[in-house]
This record gives C-alpha cells, structure tokens and sequence, in this order.
C-alpha cells in the first residue's frame, strides 16, 4: 500500500486542495482510496468534500474516539464515499482537543500499569481495522503545525508530500525540511522519506525559477510545476469538489490551461505510485475528462 502525508509547515500553500486532487486522481486510475484528514480546522478537506455536517455533533463516533479506544462502533463505519470513489474519515471538532485527549488516556493507562505510545494511535487503528487490505492508496492530511495530529500521521504513514510555495519563505521551509525529517525520526523512531516536492501557484517569474532550482539541487524530488490556478481552486471550494469535478461539472467550456493542471495532478499520482512500487490498473491519459463518452484531453 502506497502511504503518504501531505504536509508543509508553511500555511496556506495549497495543502489540503493537492491532497484532494491526489486522492481523485489515484481513485480515477482504478486504485481504492483512503483519505484520514486530522486537520481540526474550519474549511478542512471535509468541507471541501461535502462530508463535514456532524463535526459538532458531540454523539456521532468519530476517529478520536477510536484513537483512544473508545469506538462506538465498527472503524470502517466512519468512512464516507465521496466522488470518483474516494473514501474519507470526516473530521470532528474532537480533533481540536487531540492531544489532551491522547495525554489523558496516556495517564489513565499509566494507572493501571499500561502503555499508550501518544503518537502510534492512528498506526494502531488502521492495523486493527486491516486497512492495508481495502485500500491501495493511503492519504493523510495533517495540519501544518507539529503536535499530535502530525506526529501520527507521520507514524502511520512514514513519507511525506510536500506542497511549496514558490518564494522565500517556501524556500526556507524546504531548507529546513530535514533537519524537520530528522527530528521527527529521532522523536518517533522511525524513517520518514520525503517522495515529492510540489511548488504551488508559480507564476514563473525568475526568483521563483531559482527557488524550484534550489530545491531541486537540495535532493528533492520535483515532479511537476503548479501553476498559479487561483479561479480554478477558488472554485473547488466554493462547489465543494475536486479540481477534475469542478472543470468537467461547473465550467462551461474546457480550458487548455485547466486541463493542463488536471494532468499534472495526474502525473503527481503516477508519479506516487511509482515511488510506493504500485501500479494503477486503468489510469487515464493524463488530463482526460469523459463527459456523455466523449473524452477530452488535455
């Protein structure tokens, strides 16, 4: 099974947008997908799916419960299908409180002379509910500050997507990317590889050239080029879909430049895929759109 978290430290670089591309595009090759997001905030890949309506309901069973071992029932009846066959576990507002919860679970087990590891719950889970066995494809999409949502993604998971902003500051956060690894492999014990960078929002100018060029020279793989595509992703949110929806449902007519960014999500999950040794059994020309059977290509 491919396993990855997408993560930056940085904010508001297109984060959990590509994860939700990602996971269609490996759902529309023909793989079965799984998307656990552990982001506690508002406007959260949940939303963006149209699976957020019980976030405050403080009865429904939610994947917090199960990190603690209190489900109230079966793990796998938390998941909901959302387009092209993309599974998610939709988050609740119980992830805000996260690392409390796990610190008070940790104490009560103390107590009793057991162990709970904080940052393995989310491993444990899907071990426990034999994930590894329905899905092809594992996603995570853990906030961007470190604690205990990313300390369990990365556990779970053990490599990285990072999304970068094509600029200074983008640039910094790569730099520092690992020594970040290091220390996190250190804390958690366990090797973390980082299987793609993807700049965001280039406009190609030519100081962010010489960024995508350093981050390149530093090691990390760069599969494709984002462009800047702010309609296109603004409207993702605003019809809550994904960009593949979005273009093929909600435009009037297909844009070269929009198709162009639907391959390059296509070519990121090739890519992926490749970097986890699975092969996708029907993937699509990359950018191909089917609408009444007639396919547009990119």
């Amino acid at each position: 099974m491919l396993s990855y978290s997408v993560y930056s430290e940085a904010g508001g670089v297109g984060k959990t947008t590509l994860t939700a591309n990602l996971a269609v595009a490996h759902a529309r090759a023909g793989l079965n997908v799984l998307v656990v997001p552990l982001d506690p905030q508002d406007g959260d890949l949940s939303y963006l799916f149209d699976v957020d309506h019980n976030r405050a309901d403080s009865d429904v069973d939610t994947l917090v419960h199960h990190l603690v071992g209190r489900g109230k029932g079966e793990f796998m009846d938390l998941i909901e299908t959302v387009e092209h066959g993309v599974d998610i576990i939709p988050e609740h507002n119980r992830l805000e409180d996260l690392g409390e919860t796990l610190r008070k679970e940790q104490e009560a087990r103390s107590d009793f002379g057991e162990s709970f590891p904080m940052w393995t719950q989310l491993q444990r889970v899907l071990r426990e509910a034999e994930v590894h066995k329905h899905y092809d494809v594992l996603l995570v999409d853990p906030p961007a500050s470190s604690g205990p949502h990313l300390y369990n993604a990365l556990d779970a998971t053990r490599n990285l997507v990072m999304p970068v902003e094509p600029s200074g500051k983008g640039q910094a956060s790569v730099s520092g990317l690992n020594d970040l690894v290091s220390n996190l492999e250190e804390q958690l014990e366990i090797n973390i590889g980082v299987l793609a960078a993807v700049p965001n929002r280039v406009k190609g100018t030519r100081d962010q050239d010489a960024v995508i060029e350093d981050i390149e020279d530093q090691g990390f793989d760069v599969p494709v080029v984002l462009r800047d595509r702010t309609s296109l992703l603004e409207g993702c949110w605003s019809e809550k879909c994904s960009a593949y929806t979005y273009v093929r449902e909600h435009r009037s007519r297909e844009r070269d430049y929009e198709l162009e960014t639907l391959a390059k999500f296509d070519d990121i999950a090739r890519h992926l895929e490749a970097e986890g040794s699975i092969e996708a059994p029907n993937p699509p020309e990359s950018g191909s759109l089917k609408r009444d059977d007639v396919e547009v290509r990119a």
